[in-house]
């Protein structure tokens, strides 16, 4: 049998946990949520990398779904819209039900597995969706978002971003308050996007395990928004998760300089560079036609799988590819069907059975898991903080 064949039978047993999905965001641009115009149960290539015949032929058991929301929305209007990706998640899950199960705990997730289901669980992307609320923070996860990213590609008024000028050095005595609260109520703290000032706040504010939701390595890739050496072996005191991520960006030292110059194209024709709109994807190709883009593969992702197992040990990483929430994707990982060709590329560098199944499935099951047991205990010693940044932190900066 080869690598490929005995991949596709680990995945059936032992199926991808993917931590992050940009399917909501894209509803949105392409179509305003109009899921007729993107039915996915039927194939979508060519405007989308997710669908479910593809989740299924890639061997994906439990997503993730980011209810994300651009960070240049603020305010009340950064709330509003991450209800709104809330609400397509759940139409989602009432249009397919065959295929996709609502999952809020660990149990769910199995039992999703069981029936031979996709759990489906929320994470919100940026600590803007939560307008400097706790109240707000905790309806989130009454409806059902199980981790909140602190950040995203910019500061918020109580946590620094890895792409953004450092503001508050890290977390403020606010940020600090949200991830208590968010280890009280059950919702894991995730650093992916947030400056390694505030990685390292968080490991040591958090009671719970951490995620990383879609981060790759700085040592393989030496880019803002991978995880250094330094934080990566905290988390096997910590027990949290970091989940590899797929954006060639991330992870190919060779496209990160050609990737601002293509940010800098979109911006120069009037687009936001995370814009994948069909408009945008031939703003793109030209571009690309133009200046052609290195190109990441497979091995480019075994690579940092394969340095994060060594410093962070196989029982804390994991897999967030990112699908519909970047233009480009490497060789062979172009949509969610690629996953057999990673576990393929992992066993022919000598990862066992056991290994993969830790990084398909278990450790972000355990991981879930282990930060309910946190919230038990919490909640069972604490009620509900209902600090105010400007109590602690004096105003909102």
């Amino acid at each position: 049998m080869d690598h490929l064949d005995r991949a596709r039978e680990l995945l059936a047993v032992h199926p991808v946990v993917d931590g992050h999905n940009d399917l909501p965001w894209a509803l949105r641009e392409q179509v305003g949520y109009d899921l007729d115009a993107r039915d996915i149960a039927t194939d979508q290539t060519g405007s989308l990398h997710t669908d479910i015949p593809r989740l299924r032929a890639g061997g994906v058991g439990a997503q993730f779904w980011s209810v994300y929301v651009r960070s240049d929305l603020a305010g009340d209007a950064a709330v509003s819209a991450t209800l709104e990706q809330i609400d397509v998640v759940t139409e989602l899950l009432a249009r397919y039900p065959a295929d996709l199960r609502r999952a809020l705990t660990a149990d769910d997730m199995e039992i999703a597995r069981a029936e031979g289901r996709i759990a489906s669980l929320m994470g919100a992307e940026g600590g803007h969706s939560i307008n400097n609320s706790l109240g707000t923070l905790r309806a989130l996860h009454t409806l059902g978002v199980r981790y909140m990213t602190l950040t995203h590609n910019d500061n918020i008024d109580w946590a620094d971003s890895a792409t953004d000028v450092p503001r508050v050095g890290g977390l403020s005595a606010f940020g600090r308050e949200v991830v208590r609260e968010m280890n009280r109520i059950g919702m894991l703290v995730d650093l992916s996007h947030v400056a390694a000032t505030t990685m390292r706040q968080a490991l040591a504010t958090s009671t719970a395990p951490v995620i990383f939701s879609h981060s790759s390595a700085r040592a393989i890739c030496d880019h803002p928004r991978n995880i250094p050496d330094d934080v990566l072996a905290q988390l096997p005191a910590n027990g949290g998760v970091a989940m590899a991520t797929f954006v060639p960006k991330f992870v190919l030292p060779a496209a990160v300089a050609w990737t601002l110059a293509a940010d800098r194209n979109m911006r120069e024709h009037g687009l936001h560079h995370l814009d994948t709109t069909s408009a945008a994807m031939r703003v793109h190709a030209d571009f690309e036609a133009a200046y052609p883009r290195p190109e990441a593969t497979v091995a480019t992702i075994a690579d940092h799988l394969d340095h994060m197992r060594e410093v962070a040990g196989i029982n804390h990483i994991g897999i967030g590819g990112d699908f519909d929430g970047t233009a480009f994707l490497p060789e062979g990982l172009r949509d969610v069907a690629g996953y057999p060709n990673l576990i393929a590329e992992l066993l022919g560098r000598g990862w066992s059975d056991a290994d993969l199944a830790k990084l398909t499935w278990r450790n972000a099951v355990r991981v879930l898991r282990d930060a309910e047991a946190v919230a038990r205990d919490l909640s069972a010693r604490y009620g509900p903080s209902h600090v105010t940044i400007g109590e602690v932190d004096g105003h909102a900066m």
